[in-house]
């Protein structure tokens, strides 16, 4: 076809190395282990129905759930991809209660760690619904050529470097931002390669969308209960009523969103009093690739990107999206917490 030409992740990350700040090549390599992780575990994916690798692995993770197999194997082959760069000193991973540090020379150099969900959504495996990874990565703030420490984790999400996700559905989705806008690649199986596919991803101001468990709606704060209503409120000049969405995996109820305009909030709940969502792990780089876009993410009343984690499995409320959708949200919860 005449003028046709397929960019691979690995050319983008080297042709685009000088624009970022700290994409040396150490930082590259990383990147590109970062891909190809997500290749093995997409092919387990694929395969989940198939060989034994669904169902529980018998082990509750640090969260109190109930660890699937594939959980349990994504969270191995992330840790091991991430190792073998060389340019990672660390790992915290939602699958584990405490930091993991490598102590091989080349690691102990690292000058990066890795924060991680290795598998989001995994209660969706077994009905072969869209599920997927998200990860985050920060410069060490510890001396190089010594062991990672807890500081080096707990930090605020607007010093990410990089932020990105993989989405494992009817093709399989590679986005990630380095702060210089977002970027997707698609998964061609043919060449076993991650192929660019959209290019400088911008999100809609505003979306006809919004993913929320409406099961917990009489254990939700009046705001979000409020907003909910307003979603569902005729009113042709907004083009309401909005249209709900709810697949009960961050990954792919956000990637929606982020390419057609919408909303995804998970509030605190009865069951969940400070939110349910990592803070480590998914609200800062599902945050870092929103408003790279050009949309939102706050807890309802404070942008998520300035929070000072206090802990690596720190929980938070969650709104992310289109932005004058997440404006509309903190509106209502503003007034409503002033009429109380």
């Amino acid at each position: 076809m005449k003028g046709y030409s397929i960019k691979t992740l690995t050319q983008f990350i080297i042709e685009r190395q000088a624009d970022f700040p700290y994409a040396t090549g150490e930082f590259s390599r990383l990147l590109y282990h970062m891909g190809i992780a997500a290749k093995v575990v997409n092919k387990k994916v694929n395969k989940a129905g198939l060989v034994d690798i669904l169902g529980t692995a018998g082990e509750v993770n640090v969260q109190g759930e109930e660890q699937k197999k594939l959980d349990v194997f994504a969270n191995w082959r992330f840790i091991q991809s991430i190792q073998a760069s060389g340019q990672c000193c660390g790992v915290a991973s939602e699958e584990n209660q405490e930091i993991i540090t490598f102590d091989d020379n080349l690691s102990l150099d690292g000058n990066y760690i890795v924060c991680m969900d290795p598998l989001d959504g995994s209660s969706n495996i077994e009905v072969n619904v869209s599920i997927g990874t998200i990860f985050s990565i920060y410069r060490r703030i510890s001396p190089r050529g010594t062991k990672a420490v807890l500081e080096d984790f707990l930090q605020e999400g607007s010093k990410q470097v990089a932020a990105g996700y993989i989405v494992y559905g009817s093709s399989t989705m590679l986005v990630y931002t380095t702060g210089r806008g977002v970027y997707g690649f698609t998964l061609d199986p043919s060449i076993g390669e991650f192929c660019l596919s959209h290019y400088n991803i911008i999100t809609p101001e505003e979306g006809t969308f919004y993913s929320i468990n409406e099961g917990h709606y009489l254990k939700m704060p009046k705001g979000i209960q409020q907003y909910i209503k307003y979603c569902q409120v005729e009113d042709k000049s907004t083009n309401r009523p909005y249209s709900a969405r709810y697949i009960g995996s961050l990954v792919a109820d956000f990637h929606r969103n982020l390419l057609r305009g919408g909303i995804f909030i998970y509030p605190q709940t009865g069951s969940a009093p400070n939110g349910k969502l990592r803070l480590l792990y998914e609200c800062n780089p599902i945050s870092f690739l929103a408003e790279q876009a050009g949309g939102k993410a706050s807890t309802g009343t404070q942008r998520i990107l300035d929070i000072k984690p206090q802990s690596l499995h720190q929980r938070v409320p969650f709104i992310v999206g289109s932005k004058k959708m997440v404006d509309k949200v903190e509106e209502i919860i503003k007034d409503a917490s002033e009429k109380e």
